[in-house]
Formats: C-alpha cells, sequence, structure tokens
C-alpha cells in the first residue's frame, strides 16, 4: 500500500505568488486550476483565484494551496472552522492535511479510521475531479482532505 500526505495551505488571494515563490524556493513548477476553470462564471469575483494548486520537486517536496473563496486581502488565513455551504467548502484555517491514494478502496480505509469521532465537512464521494474526495475535522482538530488520485 502506498500512502501520500501533502501540506495544503489556505490562502485569501496570495496562492499563486505563494507556489510561485515556493517552486523557486524548492524546485517545481506550479500546477494551478483557477476558480473560473471549474466553472465559477468569469465575471464573478475571485474567479481567477487559485482552487487547485501544487508544486512538486524531484526530491519529495509537495505542498498544496488555494484561494478560500469570497475572502478579500492577502496573506494565510489563519485559524477558525470549516463548513460547507452552497456547495463551496469554506475554511479560516491555515492548513489542513491533504492524504491521497490510488483507489476509492484505499482511500475509504484511511477516511473510516479517520472519520471515528470526526466531524464531517464533506462526505467522501466522488467529485468533477476525482473517484473520491471527502474532508473531515479528526477529534482533535485537525482538517484532513482525503481523496483519490486522479490519473
Amino acid at each position: 500500500m502506498t500512502m501520500q500526505t501533502t501540506t495544503h495551505l489556505n490562502f485569501r488571494g496570495d496562492a499563486r505568488a505563494a507556489l510561485e515563490f515556493y517552486g523557486s524556493v524548492f524546485g517545481g513548477r506550479p500546477a494551478i486550476t483557477t476558480y473560473r476553470e471549474v466553472g465559477m462564471p468569469e465575471e464573478a469575483p475571485g474567479a481567477d483565484h487559485v482552487v487547485f494548486g501544487q508544486v512538486e520537486s524531484g526530491d519529495g517536496f509537495r505542498v498544496m494551496a488555494y484561494d478560500i473563496p469570497d475572502q478579500t486581502g492577502g496573506g494565510l488565513a489563519g485559524g477558525g472552522s470549516t463548513r460547507r455551504e452552497h456547495g463551496v467548502t469554506l475554511t479560516e484555517q491555515s492548513c489542513f492535511v491533504s492524504v491521497n491514494g490510488p483507489t476509492l478502496d484505499e482511500v475509504q480505509a484511511y477516511w473510516d479510521r479517520l472519520s471515528v469521532g470526526a466531524s464531517v465537512i464533506e462526505p467522501l464521494a466522488a467529485s468533477a475531479w476525482s473517484a473520491g474526495f471527502g474532508m473531515l475535522t479528526d477529534r482533535f482538530g485537525v482538517t484532513w482532505s482525503v481523496g483519490v488520485v486522479a490519473g
């Protein structure tokens, strides 16, 4: 069994700049998808912000980042809660842990163990970008993003 964990940072409009910086520091090119690219209307505020971003280097460094929707100002988001409203995951936490695996069966096993005593934000289910994706905050207050690697 293979497991991959990735730090996922949440920003307020600065995710693209942060990813470009991390790429220059650690190596690797940012892979960025904007809210517009996943269906947000072009004229909507924040449509050009990052919904999925990642930098991965050849030596194993990996970080993900996104811009929290409907937020203004720059910098890293800090503290707070995570919830699902109107089809969008909203969070004020500075980061959460992303765990991905190659199959739904494998990530379901991680999900089942993590969800004991947890608060489910988004149930593990098929999504537009993955055969399975879910979010929860575990009993220790750590928010986890669990998903099947698209491939």
